[in-house]
Parts: structure tokens; C-alpha cells; sequence
């Protein structure tokens, strides 16, 4: 069974269902410098074509202001893209105990056009107990947290059982390869770690005013592309041909939306399945229990699966996310693409999946090709110790909220992390409503009660993890 199914009393499921004590706060001076933080980093425009060179030297500044030194704040600009930095801050411990922890952010956020919004993207609207700005949910709030949690355990002259590693990572949303990769290729020393906490994943989960359960996040589908592309010698639109290179891929493409992969559950989503089987009801908490079994029962797994959540959750999914064909409008196609974008389960791998597609399209006249490979991700272990302890942070402020090992749909830096065979954990500070997710999208923002109560939230984190196991 997995660690934190014990926990989930009957008074944590009467937490859930609405019964919440206030959460701790951090002092008043803290949470002004958090807030002055996030509303400097939202000022700065860190989209991929401005870079986030100006974000770290703002980080950097407050840092050594913080009487950090020059070699525990060391900024690294990206040769090749010198608008692309990022920040190592060290922690140091007197005389440590154990291998560092690493807690990993991005600064960088996806585009936001000011048309689209009803106020301005890159300035920090607070109104109605809401914070706007682009990068708010993703992920500046969560910078900003970890960034004044620092600077809060500097000035009260702490020092760890072990060091404690923060990075502030440049381009996550769109170049990996100048991100968290690029620290790990070119200063992996620096960043080395027993284990990583992520704040950028994972989290509390409310529906409106109700929080559900937090989720630590132990893995995450792999991202996975390919481009299938037909080609014939054309002629004259006048003159159909009975073979046509769009309708042989929409062909295949049909297929391909008609096939579902086989259901894969892991240790973390059978975890998951049984938190979430307590908090619901009916079918659907039966259906729950049932694929949280090892094996998973398929008849109930079939019943889920009509949710794309759930459905994203049971197995690896592909799906037509593009498609151009054609040349002329009088003339028939000569050439039509169409990129198929996949996330797989941990426990699948691009082999499985490409000869499962060959399969399924069943034409040798369309062919396949690999657009971004997939990237090694392997699930991270949680021990019954780690997890109580992430556990204890939570109830510290959430008492009695369950607690549920998750694995993102999306993708985040741990992928890297993982990969270089770090344990990777993600926990998000900041509470989101699940029916409200306006990450990437216009209007994006947090409340501003959620970031008072998850700056303290990750104060406490980072002091439990600064003890070795």
C-alpha cells in the first residue's frame, strides 16, 4: 500500500469536504518582500524571444543584497543565446551532513498578447483578493515564494544540516535545451543533488473553496513527437486520382484517433486512484479502487476512460495536434503532413510506441518520422520516511488535507532531473482551483490569500528538507 493511504482519516476526508483551519502566515515583512518580488519578476518580460537575462540579474541583485556572496549567487548567461541567464544560490551548511537539495524554478513564461487580456499581461494587477499577470500561476509566484523564503533564512542567520542548492532556471516553456538541461550538461557540479523539490508541479487541488488534496508529484508523462507525412506525383484537380495523398493521411489519421493504448498504471497513479477513490463516490469510487489495484481492473478502467482526465491518467496518449497538405488549389496534393504529438506513461518507452503506431496506421505508403524524441523520465521512489515527512510540511499548514502521490500529464524540468538520476519531487506552494486553470492562458493569476499561506508553506519546506534522512 502506498505510504499515505493511512493518513487519510476520517477527519482528512472532512478537511476535504470543507471543514479548513486557517493556514500559518509568514511575518508581515516577508510576505511584503514576497509580493514586491513577484511584482518585479511580472514587470520583467521573460518570454522565449526576450530571455531572461534581466530576471536573473534582479534576483541576483536582491540576493547579494541579502549578503549573499559572489560565489553562492553565481549568474550563467547561455554563450549561444547571451539573453538566456540563470541563478545558482547556494545555502551553505557549516559542516554538512548529507548531499544537497536541490529546489528548481523557471523564470521564463509562454507569450501573452495584451489585446487578449483585460489587463496588462507584464504588470501586477491585484483586484478582488485575485494577483493578474503573466507568470503568476506559472510559475513567478512560485519563484517569488522560494526566492523571500531564502532571503527570510539568510537574514535569521540559519544555517542547514546539509546545503541547500536554489535555481532559477531560463527557458523551460519552450528551449529545453537552454533551460535546467543546460545547467546539468555544462555545471552539473553545481546543481549535484541527493534529491530535487520542483515548485513547479504538483500542489493543493480546491474546487472553489473546498480544498481536496495535495499532491506531491513523483513523475510525469513523457513528451514524445512525431510527423507522418504522405507524397504523390499530384496532377491536375480535374482529373481526381483514386490515390491522394491527404486522404491517405486522413486515413490514417482516423485510425489513429480510433486506437486507444493498452492501460499502464504505476506506483504513483495507483496511489492516486486510491486517495481519489476516498474522495469520491458511486461508480466512479468504485471504478477508482478498482484500477488501483496491481493489475488494474480493465472493465472499470474502460468505465474512467470516458474522462479525458482520467483517460490521460490510464495510459499513453497520442493525438493529431497539426496537419498541412497540399500546394495549389487547382492541383491535386503532392505532399500532406501532420504532427502527432504523444505523452507517454514513465513505464513506456518510444520503441513500444512507434512500432504501436506502425501498426495502427497499417500503410507503409505513410511515413513516420521522430520530431523530438522522447526523454528517459524514470519514476522517483518515495520511501514511507520521505513521504512522511512531505507529509508533516503539509498538515503543518493544511492539517488533515490528504495527501496523494501524482504524476503530471504535462511536463516540467524534473524530466532532466530524473533523467541525470536525481529523485525529483514536485510541490507547488501556491493552491489552485481545478476548474479554474488559467496557466498559458489570458487573465492568468493566483489568489492572493493562497500566496500568503504558501510562502510559509515553503519556508517550512525548505528547513525539513535541510535534514539529511
Amino acid at each position: 500500500m502506498y505510504p499515505t493511504l493511512p493518513a487519510l482519516t476520517a477527519a482528512a476526508l472532512l478537511f476535504a469536504g470543507g471543514a479548513q483551519a486557517a493556514a500559518p502566515l509568514a511575518p508581515p515583512a516577508n510576505q511584503a518582500l514576497a509580493h514586491d518580488i513577484l511584482k518585479e519578476l511580472v514587470a520583467i518580460n521573460t518570454v522565449h524571444d526576450h530571455g531572461t537575462l534581466k530576471a536573473a540579474q534582479a534576483i541576483q541583485a536582491r540576493l547579494k543584497a541579502a549578503g549573499f556572496s559572489d560565489a553562492d549567487v553565481q549568474l550563467l548567461q547561455i554563450p549561444e543565446h547571451p539573453e538566456q541567464a540563470q541563478i545558482v544560490a547556494r545555502l551553505r551548511a557549516k559542516t554538512p551532513s548529507a548531499k544537497p537539495v536541490l529546489f528548481l524554478g523557471h523564470l521564463d513564461v509562454v507569450e501573452a498578447k495584451a489585446e487578449d487580456w483585460t489587463v496588462d499581461p507584464f504588470t501586477l494587477t491585484e483586484k478582488d483578493g485575485w494577483w493578474y499577470g503573466r507568470g503568476t500561476q506559472d510559475m513567478k509566484g512560485e519563484d517569488a515564494i522560494m526566492l523571500a523564503s531564502l532571503i527570510r533564512l539568510k537574514s535569521e542567520g540559519y544555517v542547514p544540516d546539509r546545503d541547500l542548492i536554489f535555481a532559477f532556471t531560463s527557458d523551460e516553456e519552450v528551449g529545453d535545451e537552454i533551460g535546467a538541461k543546460w545547467l546539468i550538461d555544462n555545471h552539473r557540479p553545481l546543481i549535484d543533488a541527493a534529491l530535487v523539490i520542483n515548485t513547479d508541479g504538483g500542489g493543493g487541488a480546491m474546487r472553489g473553496d473546498k480544498r481536496l488534496y495535495y499532491g506531491v508529484q513523483t513523475s510525469e508523462k513523457i513528451y514524445l513527437t512525431f510527423q507522418l507525412e504522405t507524397t504523390n506525383k499530384g496532377g491536375h484537380s480535374s482529373i481526381p486520382e483514386p490515390d491522394n495523398a491527404i486522404y491517405r493521411l486522413a486515413a490514417a489519421l482516423a485510425r489513429i484517433a480510433a486506437y486507444q493504448f493498452p492501460v499502464q498504471t504505476t506506483a504513483t497513479t495507483r496511489g492516486d486512484f486510491a486517495v481519489s477513490a476516498l474522495l469520491s463516490s458511486g461508480q466512479e469510487a468504485e471504478d477508482l479502487k478498482a484500477v488501483s489495484k496491481d493489475p488494474p481492473d480493465l472493465a472499470a478502467a474502460a468505465r474512467l476512460s470516458v474522462s479525458p482526465h482520467y483517460n490521460a491518467a490510464l495510459r499513453t496518449t497520442c493525438v493529431a495536434t497539426g496537419v498541412s497538405g497540399g500546394h495549389s488549389e487547382n492541383a491535386l496534393p503532392q505532399r500532406a503532413r501532420a504532427t502527432i504529438q504523444c505523452r507517454m506513461m514513465p513505464n513506456d518507452t518510444q520503441a513500444n510506441v512507434t512500432a504501436r503506431l506502425v501498426e495502427v496506421i497499417a500503410d507503409p505508403q505513410v511515413k513516420m518520422s521522430v520530431v523530438y524524441p522522447a526523454k528517459p523520465s524514470p519514476e522517483s521512489v518515495l520511501d514511507p520516511k520521505l513521504m512522511a515527512r512531505f507529509t508533516s510540511v503539509v498538515h503543518a499548514s493544511w492539517p488533515g488535507v490528504p495527501v496523494a502521490p501524482h504524476m503530471d500529464r504535462g511536463a516540467s524540468d524534473s524530466v532532466f532531473t530524473r533523467g541525470a538520476g536525481m529523485p525529483s519531487y514536485a510541490m507547488s506552494s501556491i493552491w489552485g482551483d481545478i476548474d479554474d486553470n488559467r496557466a498559458h492562458g489570458r487573465d492568468e493569476r493566483i489568489s492572493a490569500k493562497a500566496f500568503a499561506e504558501g510562502l510559509q508553506f515553503h519556508y517550512n519546506l525548505i528547513k525539513a528538507m535541510a535534514k539529511p534522512d
